[in-house]
């Protein structure tokens, strides 16, 4: 399968092609530092980096450190509102000398190049995710996707070095139906992967929610066509530009809907902090609404509002646990309060990645879970759905429990233990469930940091990684 293969609508998809207008769209976008080191920006923005800070990035320039080698500078006029009064949001968007510091990491987290049969898809399971978009309106600088936003080459499991590409609809239709048959043809199977029917697909980048309302319509209607169930749409334009969600694109969701009433949308927004969503007084502080909870940003809470008025979408907050942005009980305990009041769930908090540079943004894993514990002290049962997660190459894996005492005649265990679970696999379903526990090791900011201290891994956590190119290949073949 190439990207030359075509893909030609049906007269049902072509009719809902039709229907879509595209809308034009002023974010006011700041890109580069070069801007603001020449003062080429707008007169409010002018201090937004000091001229200590603009020193220090500028000494980098052209060096093993530049700042922008690892992840381009990007921001909206929007996110500078919300940043110049947070400084939770200055640490997510403004560049720092700490994120090349110490440039240790993996290029390929979660060795995803091993579960990528076509260019822009990555399978594991059920879930198919694909690279629709290669920018978002803002770029976050802890941003888990550096190599794809900085346009970085990767290793391939064939062993060439490439950037990676984005998906392409021929492609993935060919991919999808081929199989899916293939599955149906081994009785719910795949013969060579095991895996079931491919039912799901993430559109993901960058954020999709950059691209205009036909192309997005077009990925709906092709992913429709080819019995997809449910498709989900990865997104931070909520927090970077609230505005992107108009009556154009509700109009395309509505005609999407009615087109394909069996194909359900989620969408899985990407909130750190409430102050991204949050109004504020003069003093900085949150403002109650007089009819119950707090305040929001206007814009932002109307998108929310209308995607939550159509009972066919579904809307999941995750999000990362990041040193100097949210790793504040408090600020997490007001964000899930609030964002389940307004009908979004809490999917996810993250662990951090051993993406390139992964230090000057991680905390230690222990940490991350007496943090998210802490926050949802107080919630309600339905506000504290969320569950911390860290992705490892077998699958994402679920933080259960920190302890602070030793089980009883069990060696390594004397100052607590780390529970981990594997809650889907990459490769494997019936991996889920499985469980390792480790010695405790407060440090510890990824899996390595317990290499020396298990004491226990049926889900195998702490064996070397398989390499599935072998299935990969003769799957696509």
């Amino acid at each position: 399968m190439t990207s030359t293969d075509t893909y030609q609508p049906s007269a049902k998809s072509q009719a809902f092609l039709d229907s879509v207008d595209n809308a034009k769209y002023d974010r006011q976008v700041i890109t580069g530092l070069k801007k603001f080191i020449q003062g080429k920006v707008p007169e409010d923005m002018k201090g937004f980096y000091s001229e200590a800070e603009i020193a220090e990035l500028v000494a980098l320039k052209n060096t093993s450190r530049d700042i922008e080698s690892r992840m381009p500078v990007k921001m909206t006029r929007h996110y500078f509102e919300l940043a110049k009064n947070s400084q939770p949001i200055q640490v997510l968007v403004k560049a720092s000398p700490k994120e090349t510091f110490d440039l240790d990491g993996a290029s390929d987290p979660g060795k995803q190049m091993d579960y990528s049969p076509i260019e822009g898809l990555i399978h594991k399971y059920e879930l198919g995710l694909i690279y629709v978009a290669s920018t978002c309106s803002a770029h976050c600088r802890f941003c888990y996707r550096e190599e794809l936003i900085a346009k970085k080459e990767v290793a391939r499991p064939d062993g060439t070095m490439a950037p990676k590409g984005l998906a392409q609809i021929p492609d993935l239709v060919n991919y999808i139906k081929q199989h899916n048959t293939e599955v149906a043809e081994g009785g719910g199977r795949h013969p060579i992967t095991g895996r079931e029917k491919l039912r799901e697909i993430l559109m993901s980048g960058g954020d999709p929610m950059v691209l205009g309302n036909k192309n997005i319509a077009a990925w709906f209607s092709a992913l429709a066509e080819t019995g997809i169930e449910s498709i989900r749409i990865g997104t931070k334009e909520l927090a970077f530009f609230p505005d992107r969600f108009d009556e154009s694109f509700f109009d395309m969701l509505d005609k999407f809907h009615a087109t394909y009433p069996e194909t359900k949308l989620r969408f899985m927004v990407h909130f750190n902090h409430p102050d991204e969503f949050l109004h504020k007084d003069a003093n900085g502080n949150y403002i109650d609404h007089p009819e119950g909870g707090l305040t929001w940003v206007p814009s932002t809470q109307k998108a929310i509002h209308a995607l939550g008025s159509r009972n066919w979408i579904n809307i999941d907050n995750q999000a990362p646990l990041i040193k100097g942005i949210n790793n504040n009980p408090d600020a997490l305990r007001i964000m899930q309060r609030e964002l389940k009041r307004n009908r979004v769930e809490n999917h996810y908090f993250f662990c951090g990645r051993d993406i390139v540079g992964h230090k000057a943004f991680n905390i230690p894993i222990e940490d991350a879970w007496n943090i998210l514990n802490e926050s949802q002290k107080g919630l309600s049962g339905v506000e504290a759905h969320a569950r911390l997660s860290i992705t490892h190459y077998k699958g994402k894996t679920e933080v259960v429990a920190v302890t602070n005492d030793p089980m009883p005649g069990v060696a390594g265990s004397e100052n607590g233990v780390v529970i981990m679970k594997l809650l889907r696999g990459a490769a494997d379903a019936p991996l889920r469930g499985k469980v390792a526990i480790m010695g405790r090791n407060p440090e510890a900011i990824w899996f390595s940091g317990y290499d020396d201290r298990v004491i226990y891994d049926e889900a195998g956590l702490f064996t070397p990684a398989v390499d599935h190119s072998a299935l990969k290949l003769a799957e696509v073949s």
